[in-house]
C-alpha cells in the first residue's frame, strides 16, 4: 500500500507530548484491537504504542462475517473491534459494545455530521460507534478491455466477458448485486426475490474466473481479469497505479457503506480503548491513514480539501446522483441471514 509521512502540525505536536505525558502510567498496559486487512497505516500503530505506552495487539479479518465468527468464538478477548454497519448492528443488538460518550473526546469532533447521520441509521443516537471510512461497492474495470463504460450490473451477467470476471467472496455483497441487478432492495427478505437472485448467480458461476476480496484489485491491474466486483478505495489506488483502471457505480445502485470503531462489552480498560479512537481522528494520523487505505474518510479537513483527481472521482467522491439507487446493508433476521448462508454454501459448492 501506498505509504504517507505524516507532517506533524503544531496542534498535533501539543497532543503528541500530551499523549507521550501519559506513557508512564500506562505501563504494561495492552489493547488489542480488530480490524479488516489492509485497513491502517501501521506505522500510525507503532505511533501510538511510542507515544502512549500502551502496547498493541493488531488482529485481522478479511470480511464482516469471518469477523463477528472470530469475535464470537471468545478465544480472544478484543478490546476495540472496525467492522461494517449491518455487522455492528447486529453486534450492538446482542449487547457486545458499550456505549461511548463521543463527545467527550477531544478529535471526534473532526467527524463531518452527515457521517455521524449516516450511522443513525443502525446507531440512532450515535452512542455506540465512531465513523473510520467510507464508500461504495462497483465494477473495476481496465478500460481497454471493457471500452463502453459498464453502468449497470448486467455486464456481469450477459456472458460477454466470460471467463474475465472476479466476484466478491463476500456473502452479503454477492446477493446485494444480483438483488439490485433484479431491481430488488439489498435488504429484503423476500424468499422469492432471494431465489431469483440465487438462480442468477449460479447461471453466472461458469463464467466467473474466481471469488476474490482484496485480491481483486491487483488481479486487474496485472491484466489477470478485465473487470472485477470491488470497494472504492481498492478503485482509487488502482487507479493511481495505472489511469486506463477506471471505476463504475451501476446504474440498478449498489451498497453505500460506512465502517465505525467501536468498544466491546469485553474491554477491562475502556479509557485506552477511547484514547485509540480518539487518535484516529487526530489530522494528521487520520490522514496518513487516507493515505495509506485510499478510501473516503470521515474527517472534515480531509473531505473538504481533496485533490482535483480524487474529487472528480467516483471511487473517492461520488455525485449524488451516483447515490440515488444505493442503501445502507440493515442486519437482517436471523431467518433471513441462514436462507442466504445456505444460499451461499450452495452457490460456492465445487
Amino acid at each position: 500500500m501506498k505509504k504517507y509521512i505524516a507532517v506533524i502540525t503544531a496542534a498535533s505536536l501539543i497532543t503528541s507530548v500530551i499523549l507521550c505525558g501519559c506513557s508512564a502510567s500506562n505501563e504494561n498496559k495492552t489493547l488489542t484491537v480488530f480490524n479488516y486487512g489492509m485497513y491502517i497505516d501501521m506505522n500510525m500503530i507503532d505511533q501510538f504504542e511510542k507515544e502512549t505506552g500502551i502496547d498493541v495487539r493488531y488482529e485481522e479479518a478479511p470480511t464482516p462475517e469471518e469477523l463477528y465468527t472470530k469475535y464470537k468464538a471468545g478465544a480472544i478477548d478484543y478490546d476495540v473491534l472496525c467492522t461494517s454497519e449491518y455487522m455492528l448492528q447486529k453486534l450492538i443488538g446482542e449487547g457486545e459494545l458499550v456505549e461511548v460518550d463521543f463527545d467527550s473526546m477531544d478529535n471526534t469532533k473532526e467527524i463531518g455530521g452527515k457521517y455521524w447521520d449516516m450511522v443513525k441509521s443502525f446507531d440512532p443516537d450515535n452512542k455506540y460507534v465512531m465513523p473510520y471510512f467510507w464508500g461504495t461497492v462497483g465494477l473495476l474495470y481496465d478500460s481497454e478491455k471493457v471500452t463502453e463504460v459498464p453502468d449497470s450490473w448486467d455486464v456481469l451477467f450477459n456472458g460477454k466477458y466470460s471467463g474475465d470476471i472476479i466476484m466478491q467472496n463476500s456473502m452479503r455483497d454477492a446477493y446485494m448485486i444480483a438483488l439490485k441487478y433484479l431491481g430488488y432492495s439489498l435488504n429484503t427478505t423476500d424468499e422469492k426475490e432471494l431465489a431469483e437472485a440465487q438462480k442468477l448467480l449460479i447461471e453466472q458461476k461458469p463464467h466467473v474466473q474466481s471469488y476474490l476480496v482484496d485480491e481483486v484489485r491487483d488481479e486487474i491491474l496485472a491484466g489477470n481479469a478485465s473487470i472485477g466486483v470491488v470497494y472504492s478505495g481498492e478503485a482509487f489506488y488502482a487507479y493511481e497505479e495505472n489511469p486506463l483502471i477506471q471505476y463504475s457505480i451501476p446504474k440498478e445502485g449498489s451498497n453505500i457503506w460506512i465502517d465505525c470503531w467501536g468498544i466491546t462489552k469485553n474491554c477491562k480498560d475502556t479509557e485506552s480503548a477511547k484514547l485509540f479512537l480518539d487518535y484516529l481522528c487526530r489530522e494528521d494520523v487520520a490522514r496518513a491513514n487516507f493515505e495509506e487505505v485510499r478510501y473516503s474518510s470521515p474527517i472534515t479537513s480531509i473531505a473538504d480539501n481533496l485533490t482535483e483527481e480524487e474529487s472528480s472521482s467516483d471511487a473517492m467522491n461520488p455525485s449524488a446522483d451516483k447515490l440515488a439507487n444505493c442503501e445502507i446493508y440493515k442486519q437482517l433476521p436471523e431467518e433471513t441471514t441462514e436462507l442466504l448462508s445456505t444460499m451461499w454454501k450452495e452457490l460456492k459448492a465445487d
